[in-house]
C-alpha cells in the first residue's frame, strides 16, 4: 500500500488543487495547520513535488504553494512515481521478488496470477485519476480532506 508519505502528498496537492486553482499561493503553515501534518515534513514533500515542477513555490510574507501544472494533467501515478516509485505498481503482493521478474522464467509468486490483473487495474486507475477529477468530486464533501 501507499506510505504514509504519499498519502500526506496526495491530500496535499487535493487540497492545493481546491484551494489555489486561481493561481494564488498557499503558505507552508496554512497547509499543515489545515491537513494536521507537521509542517517540517510537508514542507520536505512539497519541495520534492517543486523539483519534479508538478507544485511552484514562492518565497517571501506573500509566497507559498501552488500547482505547477494543471490539476487535469496531475495523475495520482504521478505523485505516486515522484514519492514512493514505480515499484508500488511492481512488486510482488507477498514480498517475495518482484513477480514480474519471475512471472518471466515461469516461477511467479503463487498469488501473481489471481493479484496480476487487479496490479493492472490498480495502475489504471492511478494513471487515470487525476487531481481535477477528485477535486470535482468533492463537492459538498470538501471537509474531509482535512482529516
Amino acid at each position: 500500500m501507499l506510505s504514509n508519505t504519499c498519502k500526506y502528498a496526495i491530500r496535499a496537492l487535493i487540497y492545493l488543487g481546491k484551494n489555489s486553482s486561481d493561481g494564488t499561493r498557499i503558505g507552508i503553515k496554512k497547509i499543515s495547520s489545515d491537513l494536521t501534518i507537521p509542517t517540517p515534513f510537508l514542507g520536505k514533500i512539497l519541495q520534492n513535488m517543486v523539483k519534479q515542477k508538478i507544485l511552484v513555490s514562492t518565497k517571501g510574507p506573500n509566497g507559498g504553494f501552488g500547482l505547477g501544472k494543471k490539476a487535469e494533467d496531475i495523475s495520482l501515478y504521478d505523485i505516486v512515481k515522484i514519492v514512493d516509485g514505480e515499484d508500488f505498481f511492481n512488486n510482488c503482493l507477498i514480498g517475495l521478488q518482484p513477480c514480474a521478474s519471475h512471472a518471466l522464467s515461469g516461477k511467479p509468486c503463487p498469488i501473481h496470477k489471481q493479484f496480476g490483473p487487479i496490479r493492472a487495474q490498480l495502475h489504471q486507475f492511478y494513471q487515470k485519476t487525476t487531481i481535477a477529477g477528485i477535486t470535482n468530486d468533492m463537492e459538498g464533501i470538501e471537509d474531509l480532506i482535512m482529516l
